[in-house]
């Protein structure tokens, strides 16, 4: 009989893939965290004329520097430091920058502050590391706001890395700059390290949201393509920081991946492009309309509380009225309608499910009234009961 190694075995398959695996033909998907448009043209147009005219081979491990020098320029009026082409290395996709920065910073028994609820990756890739897990909480009952006397608490002196989500997956909430300054006073003169997942900064309703590093020279940014030019599939991300930790992250990237595909990373180039910036635009307007739509469909059809942050695009759903949330999800998973239970970003999201606007609105408009119709069979038959 098989037996995996000790750090994988207690792994499981996210909440967010067993729905989507089990999910039933013409469901409508609110599960997975991914845009439906297609990727911009531009970006298309370049990845047909590198495949066609150009040799596709290895690029450096860091990746491409005409990229590296994009991003650099991207991020360096957010950084409090100097960034350059030698602060990047550009991944296959931010899960991968996440998993090489916590293998070359991490030891075992370290311990890793996470956001309580956080993205669902995180604390794995931490086990994985057999690094200690900690938490501080955005409490559900504050709209999942960053809790100042929570993250003063959970800092200790053997905090090595923290992470900060905003917008955040799975609640849409962004942390202000007042409260990215109390971080990094609170962190000032400690041998801990910021991750900043930026991954749906550009992304935002009304502002674009502010950096921890603009205040605190120990952090490392990741972010990537997948949201902003809706290129999942293309697996394109990147690690930021300085040059001394990203010499190590690019190590262990190297290992992992040896570099991203050249491809993408010819045509992540033109995300930086005027015509890429439009697109994004013209993503981060429909997708704030989308929003509107199930906001209202909510009150309308189901009736219960829900919070909406500032940016991404994420509802959180108050189903605590009508049981624990993976017994919700999965009962409307026979209505045809794919949710994510929020327990699984963390104990605060507990009661809560995640529903991704990032589809269309005809699409959303029937998913909700196939969530009312599930919720309203749940409560007759917890009625015949009692």
């Amino acid at each position: 009989m098989f037996t995996p190694a000790d750090r994988i075995k207690d792994v499981k398959k996210s909440a967010t893939r067993r729905l989507y695996d089990a999910a039933p033909a013409g469901s409508i998907n609110f599960g997975l965290g991914e845009p439906d448009f297609k990727t911009p043209a531009v970006a298309r147009r370049e990845a047909i004329r590198v495949i066609e005219e150009e040799h596709i081979g290895y690029t450096p491990n860091a990746g491409l520097l005409s990229l590296r020098e994009k991003i650099a320029d991207y991020h360096k009026q957010s950084f409090c430091f100097p960034i350059t082409a030698d602060s990047v290395c550009v991944t296959t996709g931010v899960e991968e920058a996440l998993f090489a920065i916590v293998m070359a910073m991490a030891n075992p028994g370290d311990e890793i502050l996470l956001p309580d609820p956080g993205f669902n990756a995180y604390p794995v890739i931490a086990e994985i590391a057999g690094a200690r897990v900690t938490r501080y909480r955005l409490p559900a009952a504050s709209g999942f706001l960053f809790d100042r006397e929570s993250f003063d608490r959970a800092v200790t002196d053997k905090t090595k890395l923290v992470f900060i989500l905003s917008p955040s997956n799975p609640t849409s909430r962004v942390i202000g700059r007042e409260d990215l300054q109390l971080i990094a006073e609170r962190l000032k003169g400690s041998n801990a390290f910021v991750v900043s997942d930026e991954i749906y900064r550009d992304l935002f309703f009304e502002e674009r949201p502010a950096s921890i590093s603009q205040f605190y020279d120990r952090t490392i940014v990741v972010s990537g393509l997948s949201k902003m030019m809706s290129m999942t599939g293309w697996r394109l991300g990147w690690a930021v920081g300085s040059e001394e930790v990203i010499r190590y992250v690019t190590l262990m990237h190297q290992y992992i991946s040896s570099c991203a595909s050249a491809v993408s990373q010819k045509a992540a180039v033109t995300a930086f492009s005027e015509e890429g910036r439009a697109a994004t635009e013209a993503f981060r307007v429909e997708l704030k309309h989308r929003g509107e739509v199930m906001a209202r469909a909510l009150e309308r059809e189901v009736g219960l509380p829900f919070v909406r942050g500032e940016g991404a695009y994420y509802i959180m759903l108050d189903v605590s009225s009508l049981g624990a949330s993976e017994e919700v999800a999965w009962a409307l998973l026979e209505e045809k309608v794919i949710t994510v239970p929020g327990d699984a970003f963390g104990e605060e999201g507990e009661g809560f499910l995640r529903l991704s606007f990032s589809i269309d609105t005809e699409l959303i408009e029937e998913g909700i009234h196939r969530i009312a119709r599930g919720l309203e069979k749940m409560k007759q038959s917890r009625a015949v009961v009692e």
